[in-house]
């Protein structure tokens, strides 16, 4: 496998992460609960989690690159955030690559899946020593246990786009955030794996004479502004990378994908991929986009989303209506000055 980028001590739970504490009754959650869209299935994802917590390559060149892009965001803040929170997704590459920056002090790890905790908990004698208290929790995106105000910032790296209610989770972020908080995260687009798509859909119709949902729904680069303001945060900030990984074959990056947690979870699969398909997908994908080398690439695109909780230091926007000279003033001036 190989890739390019196309375009950039342990303590014990502190105080706030009560145990069992959520941030709902128990008649709200059920009914919160039930309300909420259903479109990932949420035990099958912590399940893919504990099985890629084993298959988890060290290492990994695209999600340390990931996990570096996202984190190098904290270079350019004056900001230190001594609280933070880190959710899902790429938790040891994350943890690996955080060396020092934002000034963290505190560091939370979460991750709905019990194995891939423990395996960060035991990788944490390897980390740099940086004299960042690390603690680990087995928690939901979906339900943060978190108290409010009580996190400098929050990150994730590829995890909340498995999340049923994206914007729910982000709110829930904004609310666990202390005033002027970061939120910071990169979550897969929807460009993400467009050559498998492609083949899976053609082969499909080939041999079954129709489709079925085999890869899951990702967010459009154009919905993460919208997605940002609905959360509520400030000064959001949207950009993208994509990072074209290649394979040896169609079932190398299958395999890719499973250590990474990254394959299907939609509740309207089919559990069963008919092995002519997946054959005539492989063969499709070879021919369509293999390389002369033998290899083929996947394009995976990573949308990074940069919000911050509200506080009266940030800047502002001026009331409508406000400004003292028009945009047609300005544009006289350019001309006669041109």
């Amino acid at each position: 496998m190989s890739w390019s980028l196309c375009t950039r001590k342990m303590k014990s739970i502190p105080l706030f992460l009560r145990r069992g504490f959520v941030p709902f009754s128990s008649e709200s959650i059920e009914g919160f609960q039930n309300s909420m869209p259903k479109i990932f299935d949420r035990h099958l994802k912590c399940k893919q989690r504990d099985r890629a917590a084993w298959l988890m390559r060290p290492n990994d060149p695209f999600l340390d690159t990931v996990a570096e892009n996202m984190l190098d965001r904290l270079e350019d803040c004056k900001k230190t955030f001594p609280t933070a929170l880190c959710l899902g997704g790429s938790l040891e590459a994350t943890r690996r690559m955080l060396r020092g920056r934002g000034g963290i002090q505190k560091l939370i790890m979460m991750d709905p899946s019990s194995d891939m905790v423990q395996l960060c908990q035991s990788k944490e004698a390897d980390m740099p020593k940086d004299n960042v208290e690390t603690s680990f929790v087995v928690g939901d995106e979906e339900l943060l246990p978190m108290e409010e105000n009580s996190i400098d910032i929050v990150l994730s790296c590829l995890g909340l786009h498995w999340t049923n209610d994206l914007p729910g989770a982000m709110i829930q972020c904004r609310l666990a955030l202390k005033p002027d908080g970061l939120f910071l995260a990169a979550i897969l687009g929807g460009e993400t794996l467009k050559e498998l798509r492609l083949a899976c859909t053609i082969a499909q119709i080939e041999r079954e004479g129709g489709i079925s949902p085999h890869l899951s729904p990702l967010a459009q680069v154009r919905d993460a502004g919208n997605l940002l303001t609905r959360a509520g945060f400030t000064l959001p900030s949207v950009d993208v990378d994509e990072y074209t990984v290649r394979y040896d074959s169609a079932i190398e990056l299958i395999e890719h994908l499973r250590a990474m947690g990254e394959t299907n979870a939609l509740f309207q699969r089919s559990n069963i991929l008919n092995r002519d398909t997946a054959l005539a997908t492989a063969a499709i994908y070879q021919t369509m986009f293999g390389a002369e080398d033998g290899t083929i690439p996947a394009t995976f695109q990573v949308i990074f989303m940069t919000g911050w909780k509200e506080h009266p230091s940030q800047q502002k926007a001026k009331q409508r209506g406000s400004a003292t000279i028009s945009f047609k003033d300005i544009k006289k001036q350019f001309s006669k000055e041109s």
